[in-house]
């Protein structure tokens, strides 16, 4: 890990930076909306718009790094990003924001490619694993340190939206003064859904659900802190928890998943964070109850991404993995998309306590399917040989995915060595 660290450190400083602010801006957006008397409904397109940019840079900034390269692309939408922060507070409008969020959320994904090909060009065989694990660590930190800047600043404010305008501008610096060219971009074609869906219906019945759960926690959590009262830093401690938990569950439960059947995993963690999710539906109004709640959902959710891509994997061959991740980030970004549009109208409906019971469904939604599909179809001997779980946080690109998915081709192709050797 050490090694991986020195070699990329640039590199990782630099996506810290930017995690910082776009950490910053979704609670900021969240926070400056209530001041200003949006509605949830509003609010909920504003953040819903972030996902939509981010589902169509996926596919369009891949040919933008085949014309023009990734250097000018890098440099283009870092300075877009920068230009839209300083703009929201001088824009404070419902429909101005949404408008800034898709262009947000189209510059972000093409920045996470480009900077995410640099670190799989960087990665060798033996240290692409580790170098996965310190990006999605330096991705949780960033979301971290966001919102502490956020407890000490005043969002009715100017200054606390330059903050993030300014580090994702000295972002880039480290990464583009270091990095090395890269080689020609080439994108692998996603596999076709209805051959994914055959494939797996769990894997992406769970992606399709967790967009929803990720876009909660993301775009609204501010929103749902702000409407139930609590402070700013109540709020930064919140999301803050959301991160802290994703991050340390998500290695015992890779570890676990290595060792158990891994649909009865999944089946377990999504109904762990449903009902946790349930504690702060059931009882509202205690902020500890908060925390643990979001603590729990967290923790699961985040963890529960990357163990659906290796569940889906366990059912491909080989030579699919690669196409298989693009198809599903394609399906767990319409679950992003629509996520805070339903739950801002729950929020509307039933109350505040409707963020919860949104992801208490959501949860229990990927359980019981689990349930449903281990009742339908059984996992035999072959099933259970396992390809090794690879830590990937939700919201990274479909590069970051692909090279979780090297992690996995690489250690097949060990397994499949070791064997011809045993065999010999």
């Amino acid at each position: 890990m050490f090694q991986v660290l020195t070699g990329s450190w640039a590199l990782f400083l630099g996506m810290f930076l930017l995690m910082v602010g776009n950490g910053l801006q979704g609670t900021l957006l969240g926070l400056r909306g209530e001041m200003e008397g949006f509605s949830t409904l509003a609010l909920s397109f504003v953040m819903s718009a972030y996902f939509l940019g981010f589902l169509f840079s996926s596919r369009f900034t891949p040919e933008l790094i085949r014309r023009v390269g990734h250097v000018r692309v890098f440099a283009a939408m870092g300075s877009m990003i920068s230009a839209v922060l300083i703009l929201y507070p001088t824009l404070v409008d419902p429909i101005a924001w949404t408008i800034g969020r898709v262009i947000m959320g189209f510059c972000f994904c093409g920045v996470y490619i480009t900077a995410e090909s640099w670190l799989n060009d960087a990665s060798s065989n033996a240290n692409r694993g580790k170098a996965l694990s310190l990006y999605m660590i330096v991705q949780m930190a960033g979301i971290v340190f966001a919102q502490y800047i956020v407890s000490l600043g005043d969002v009715s404010g100017y200054v606390i939206f330059i903050i993030p305008s300014v580090l994702v501008s000295l972002a880039f610096a480290p990464v583009l003064l270091s990095a090395r060219p890269m080689p020609a971009f080439s994108a692998t074609k996603p596999m076709q859904i209805k051959a994914l869906i055959q494939t797996s219906p769990l894997g992406c019945a769970g992606m399709f659900l967790l967009g929803g759960v990720f876009a909660a926690q993301f775009g609204m959590s501010a929103v749902y802190g702000s409407r139930v009262g609590l402070s700013v830093g109540e709020i930064s401690f919140f999301i803050s928890a959301i991160y802290v938990a994703a991050l340390v569950l998500q290695y015992p439960i890779g570890w676990l998943s290595d060792r158990m059947d891994r649909r009865r995993l999944i089946i377990w963690i999504a109904l762990l964070g449903g009902f946790g999710s349930l504690i702060a539906f059931i009882v509202p109004g205690s902020f500890v109850l908060i925390i643990i709640s979001g603590a729990i959902v967290g923790g699961t959710s985040n963890p529960l991404y990357a163990l659906l891509i290796a569940y889906t994997n366990d059912y491909l061959e080989k030579e699919d993995m690669a196409a298989a991740s693009g198809g599903l980030l394609f399906i767990n970004g319409l679950g992003a998309i629509m996520g805070p549009l339903i739950v801002g109208l729950m929020m509307d409906v039933i109350g505040d306590n409707g963020f919860w019971l949104f992801t208490a469904v959501l949860m229990l939604g990927v359980g019981l399917f689990g349930m449903v599909r281990a009742a339908q179809r059984d996992r035999g001997a072959l099933d259970l040989d396992q390809v090794p779980y690879a830590p990937v946080s939700a919201g990274s690109s479909a590069v970051a995915v692909g090279v979780a998915q090297e992690v996995y081709l690489d250690a097949v192709s060990d397994e499949i060595a070791a064997r011809a050797d045993q065999d010999a």
